[in-house]
């Protein structure tokens, strides 16, 4: 398991896969259900960039960019925070599912920000505290243009 987790963050892919379920079925059932009602090439672009990078370096540790939890506490308070807040991420999905508002979507964008930062930090991953720093912003400002 030691090797493995030297370029597989299992954990972290458990966290994207689940808070991409509500994200699927509320694709699938409302499927005019998200507009882009604000448009910014730029911020969307970061967005975009900072997502897939968050997304991929939450579950695949690039060697030399890498460097782990500081101790087995440091990986618990990983564990315990991430799971608190993709809980939290799910329980927002849920309670808000067909009521949009600007509480929904900047909860929905703020959690996964706080999830992502948070993880790059803990795990010391400099390729996912960079995609986080640029997804973070741009995120948040594009729901919440989008639920103006």
């Amino acid at each position: 398991m030691e090797k493995v987790m030297d370029w597989l963050n299992i954990f972290g892919l458990i966290m994207i896969a689940v808070i991409m379920i509500p994200n699927i079925i509320f694709a699938v059932r409302c499927k005019e259900g998200f507009q882009n009602k604000w448009s910014n090439k730029f911020v969307e672009v970061a967005e975009q960039i900072g997502r897939f990078g968050c997304f991929g370096f939450m579950i695949i540790n690039i060697p030399g960019t890498w460097f782990g939890w500081w101790s087995d506490e440091a990986f618990a308070i990983y564990l315990i925070v991430d799971a608190i807040l993709v809980v939290l991420y799910c329980a927002i999905w849920i309670i808000c599912f067909k009521k949009s508002s600007i509480f929904r979507a900047l909860a929905l964008s703020v959690i996964p920000s706080v999830l992502f930062l948070f993880s790059g930090i803990m795990s010391r991953s400099i390729l996912l505290l960079i995609a986080a720093i640029l997804f973070a912003p741009s995120h948040i400002l594009l729901s919440y243009k989008n639920a103006k």
